[in-house]
């Protein structure tokens, strides 16, 4: 069988998705005219659609990915009671009258807006919405505050409880299975949602101390690019409001994040946990309402709707890639390239990260990610690893031009006096930043694999 079909057919479901036309309906139709084209030239078996219907049912029945719209009803809950403003402006006011102290609360609220929503679409654009008008007041320079914004807010991609991480970790538990299956072992160990929660706790804070210690720098070097705020501006009931606005989103981060890692609930559970729990500081904020509860749930099924469309068209093409036989060229390939698992791990990474350039994350988890995943995990890679790699590498498609949503989101909310130019000039050093701790994670794997090991012995 001429696996390099399979490769023609990943070149045309790219150039159909540059085209414009929507990713689910992309992948499958592709993969259904290839299917038939081959069936009609002899060069695919049908035989491989018949395992279709039970890979949809496998989608449907998987407990796993009913975290999903759970953790966007929650993430959308909390946007929508606007938990972010108070603690935004209390932080400003704590920070602010040192040089980059504004930048400096736009990432710490960004950290614990990742920690509680995880949606990189409702930070960045409250963000913008909140705290650009006051960077931009203040002089700060534009780009470097475009650039805060929305490194800050693509955190809720790697610090859990992430969605990336939840899609990631059924991809990654998938695969790990079926490379061990495929070495020959019968009883294959599992690695779970909750596995790569905790392996991505030190590298998400590492990220947020690499982000404040860039800003501090700037802050020592060029201070007219980050001005402090004139002192008297500072509330005297600041630490009252501070401790007010953060409690409830550190209570409820505590609440479903603690029971994932200390194995008292599964990410499904403690995601039910959490949309009840934002709801009940909605209500308590008297930021609940029919209407809202409406939108949040209107939100939630467009959201869920579209991850889940895409995962049943991904599913269709990765059956008719292998039907081609492109699984076994890609595993010939990597498995021939210099440097061994270094180089094919290295070549995997540059490809994800280019294809960061103009797909979504999304798109590479369900088409990407399964093909290569088992071929690496076949060479003795820690699953765990991989899968934080993996999520730090996608973090940066938000942030690379031409398409990341990042920029996007931003660019909605920035006044007209910024230039587009100025928002992708802004996020490079954070991409930089982004890629110096990929360097650090491929260098010290303990980083992703020490806390794992001890939360749940090995």
């Amino acid at each position: 069988m001429d696996g390099s079909i399979a490769l023609w057919m990943f070149a045309v479901v790219f150039l159909v998705l540059l085209m414009g036309y929507p990713v689910a309906i992309s992948l499958a139709g592709t993969a259904l005219i290839f299917a038939f084209a081959g069936d009609y030239f002899g060069t695919f078996d049908t035989a491989f659609l018949a395992a279709l219907p039970n890979r949809l049912f496998g989608i449907i029945e998987n407990d796993t990915l009913i975290a999903v719209p759970l953790f966007v009803f929650m993430g959308v809950m909390l946007e929508k009671a606007k938990i972010a403003e108070s603690l935004l402006e209390n932080m400003s006011k704590l920070f602010g009258t040192l040089p980059g102290g504004l930048g400096f609360s736009v990432v710490l609220v960004g950290m614990l807006m990742a920690a509680s929503t995880g949606i990189v679409g409702a930070t960045v654009v409250t963000m913008g919405l909140l705290s650009l008008p006051t960077m931009l007041k203040r002089q700060y320079d534009p780009a470097l505050a475009c650039g805060t914004i929305c490194a800050s807010g693509t955190l809720g991609q790697i610090i859990p409880p992430s969605i990336v991480l939840v899609l990631l970790g059924d991809v990654i538990s998938s695969a790990y299975q079926q490379a061990q299956l495929d070495m020959g072992i019968f009883s294959p160990d599992t690695v779970s949602v909750g596995d790569l929660f905790a392996g991505a706790l030190i590298p998400g804070i590492l990220l947020v101390a690499l982000y404040l210690i860039y800003l501090a720098g700037l802050a020592f070097f060029k201070p007219s690019n980050c001005p402090a705020l004139p002192r008297q501006q500072v509330d005297k009931s600041l630490y009252l409001g501070l401790i007010t606005g953060l409690m409830p989103p550190l209570v409820l981060i505590i609440a479903v994040l603690g029971s994932i890692i200390a194995g008292i609930a599964t990410p499904t559970e403690a995601a039910s946990v959490g949309a009840v729990g934002a709801t009940f500081l909605a209500y308590l904020k008297k930021q609940l309402s029919l209407a809202q509860l409406k939108a949040v749930t209107q939100d939630t099924t467009q959201v869920t709707s579209m991850v889940f469309f895409i995962l049943i068209g991904a599913s269709l093409f990765s059956l008719v890639f292998r039907g081609f036989g492109g699984d076994e060229l890609i595993e010939e390939l990597l498995s021939d390239l210099p440097g061994g698992v270094f180089g094919a791990m290295l070549v995997v990474m540059l490809v994800m990260f280019f294809l960061g350039f103009v797909l979504d994350f999304i798109e590479i988890t369900f088409v990407v990610v399964p093909i290569v995943a088992p071929i690496l995990l076949a060479m003795d890679i820690n699953p765990v690893w991989l899968g934080i790699m993996i999520a730090l590498n996608l973090q940066t498609s938000f942030l690379t031009p031409p398409f990341g949503f990042a920029l996007f989101y931003l660019r909605g909310v920035a006044p007209a006096a910024i230039k587009t130019s100025q928002i992708y000039r802004g996020v490079l050093p954070f991409i930089l930043i982004q890629l110096v701790l990929l360097a650090l994670l491929a260098v010290w794997p303990e980083l992703t694999t020490w806390l794992p090991s001890i939360i749940y012995n090995n």
